[in-house]
């Protein structure tokens, strides 16, 4: 998902580092590092949150409580609970795109890469990481539009990852077409996540198929 992917570890100080930004801006007023504040309390708000699921929304007094944190504390990196909200699918969405990054540098056939970034996406249906996912949404007051839409708000970003595999299998627009491949993979994530419901093995193959017959006229 996500918003629960663990499989890769930013460093500190990584532009794509999430909890170091925020923290970094923080700075700019005040001198201590407070990247490790901000890191406690996305992970506390992903925990009340997934915890709450679809049913309640948490108070920001319930997450600094769980990150052991002030109310102080909280404000002075997030102007809102919805800013939290939106720190938290950032963040998601990064490490998921390390995570698709790395697994597809196992492949040197690009049709190979194609379907190793279909599996990972496919992972964001697994049952825990989907029922994050939603309850973060939620939270962020976009279910029912973001995911549900069918315009996954991270497919764009993470489709160029799709750009050099369609390049090297002959397309003459790979970013438009590594564009339109991520919409519908998204589009079916999206499927799943609210259906909770995960996706075949046969399913991914197919889906595989749909984005290679669409680049290759069907030559693979």
């Amino acid at each position: 998902m996500i918003l629960a992917m663990q499989n890769v570890i930013l460093e500190d100080g990584d532009p794509q580092d999430v909890a170091a930004r925020i923290a970094a801006g923080t700075r700019d007023r005040r001198a201590p590092d407070y990247t490790d504040e901000v890191r406690r309390l996305l992970a506390a708000a992903l925990e009340v949150m997934r915890r709450c699921g679809t049913t309640s929304r948490p108070r920001v007094a319930d997450i600094v409580a769980r990150a052991g944190l002030s109310n102080d504390a909280f404000y002075r990196h997030f102007s809102s609970k919805e800013a939290l909200v939106a720190a938290l699918l950032e963040d998601g969405a990064q490490q998921l795109r390390s995570y698709l990054a790395h697994q597809m540098a196992k492949e040197t056939d690009p049709a190979a890469q194609v379907r190793r970034w279909i599996e990972g996406v496919m992972t964001q249906a697994n049952e825990d990481v989907a029922a994050t996912t939603l309850a973060v949404l939620w939270n962020g007051g976009t279910a029912g539009k973001g995911l549900a839409s069918g315009r996954h708000f991270a497919s764009g970003p993470l489709g160029t990852l799709l750009h050099e595999p369609f390049a090297a299998l002959g397309s003459t627009q790979p970013e438009f077409d590594a564009a339109l491949a991520s919409h519908a993979i998204f589009g079916r994530l999206s499927d799943y996540l609210w259906q909770q419901i995960q996706p075949t093995s046969s399913d991914i193959d197919r889906m595989t198929t749909f984005c290679l017959r669409a680049i290759t006229g069907g030559a693979r």
